[in-house]
C-alpha cells in the first residue's frame, strides 16, 4: 500500500522520541504521525518481532525504574520516562494491527521466559553500585540497539520500519547519555553486546543515521 505524506511522517516521527537527549511523553502525537502511513499486512515474523520488542521496551522502563528508586540519580528517572513513551508507540502498533498486548501490567514482570530472566539479572547487578548501574543502562541501550538492527532486517510494513528506526535513534541517544555518565566518573566503558565498530558508530551517530552494525 502507498506511503502517504511520507517525507512529513518521517520528520514528525523523528521529532516524536528525542529532546536534549530524553525522549518526551508525546504519545498523543504517535498516532497522528502514524496515520499519514497506510496499514500493511504484518508478517508472522514482524509480529512476533514487534510483540518481543514491546516487551523489551517494558524491561529498560522496568529496570530503569528500579534503579531510579536505588540510587536516586536522575538519568533513570528521565530515560525510564523515555522507555514509557517508547512503549506507548509500540502500542499503537499494536493496537492498530489487532495485536494482543504481550506486556504484563505488573513492573518486573514479564510473558517472555528469557526477558524475566535478564530483567531479573540486570536489577541484581545494577544493585551493587552506582557504575554498576550505569553500565547496565548501557548494556540495555546496546541490547535494544542490536534488536532493533535485527528486526529491522526483517521489517516491511512502513508504519512498523519508522517506528523501530526512531526507538533505534533514541537508543543511541541513551546510550551515550549513560556512557558520558561513566566518563564524568573516570569509569571507561567496554562494549558488550555491539561489536567494536558498531558501538563506535552508535557513539557517533546523531540519531538519524542506519544501523549501528
Amino acid at each position: 500500500m502507498k506511503v502517504l505524506n511520507n517525507t512529513v511522517t518521517v520528520l514528525a516521527l523523528q521529532g516524536l522520541f528525542i529532546v536534549g537527549g530524553f525522549a518526551l511523553n508525546t504519545t498523543l502525537a504517535v498516532r497522528p504521525a502514524l496515520a499519514q502511513v497506510a496499514a500493511a499486512t504484518l508478517s508472522t515474523q514482524e509480529q512476533a518481532g514487534l510483540r518481543f520488542m514491546r516487551e523489551e521496551e517494558k524491561l529498560a522502563r522496568d529496570v530503569y525504574a528500579a534503579l531510579s528508586a536505588k540510587w536516586k540519580l536522575p538519568i533513570f528517572g528521565n530515560i525510564a520516562q523515555s522507555e514509557q513513551t517508547h512503549m506507548d508507540a509500540l502500542l499503537s502498533i499494536v493496537t492498530r494491527y489487532g495485536i494482543t498486548d504481550p506486556a504484563l501490567k505488573a513492573a518486573g514482570k514479564f510473558s517472555d521466559p528469557a526477558l524475566q530472566s535478564l530483567y531479573d539479572q540486570l536489577v541484581a547487578d545494577g544493585s551493587q553500585s552506582l557504575q554498576a548501574a550505569l553500565k547496565v543502562g548501557a548494556a540495555i541501550e546496546e541490547i535494544d540497539i542490536r534488536d532493533l538492527d535485527e528486526k529491522l532486517a526483517g521489517v516491511k510494513a512502513n508504519d512498523l520500519r519508522l517506528t523501530y528506526e526512531n526507538l533505534r535513534s533514541a537508543s543511541y541517544k541513551h546510550l551515550q547519555s549513560f556512557t558520558r555518565q561513566l566518563q564524568q566518573q573516570g569509569v571507561s566503558y567496554t562494549p558488550q553486546y555491539l561489536s567494536p565498530e558498531a558501538y563506535a558508530r552508535a557513539q557517533s551517530n546523531s540519531g538519524r543515521g542506519g544501523p549501528a552494525r
